[in-house]
């Protein structure tokens, strides 16, 4: 599901294994943005980055799908 923007503090869950991951930070490198992933309820080392893709219907994660906050916990 698109959403208008991807920034920190949304959750995102793992097409793959369910996990719920939380947006830690975004930047921009050249021609592409990328959002830094935390695993909820992981370790420090849970960490991914993942690059944006871009459509005209909004922003997504590839392999992830944007959760609502209420469905995480």
């Amino acid at each position: 599901m698109p959403v208008a923007e991807v920034k920190p503090g949304q959750f995102w869950r793992s097409n793959e294994t369910g996990e719920n991951w939380l947006v830690t930070k975004t930047y921009s490198e050249v021609f592409a943005s990328y959002a830094v992933l935390r695993k909820v309820r992981g370790i420090e080392t849970d960490l991914l980055r993942v690059k944006v893709e871009r459509s005209e219907e909004g922003a997504t994660l590839p392999g992830f799908t944007f959760s609502q906050e209420t469905e995480v916990f």
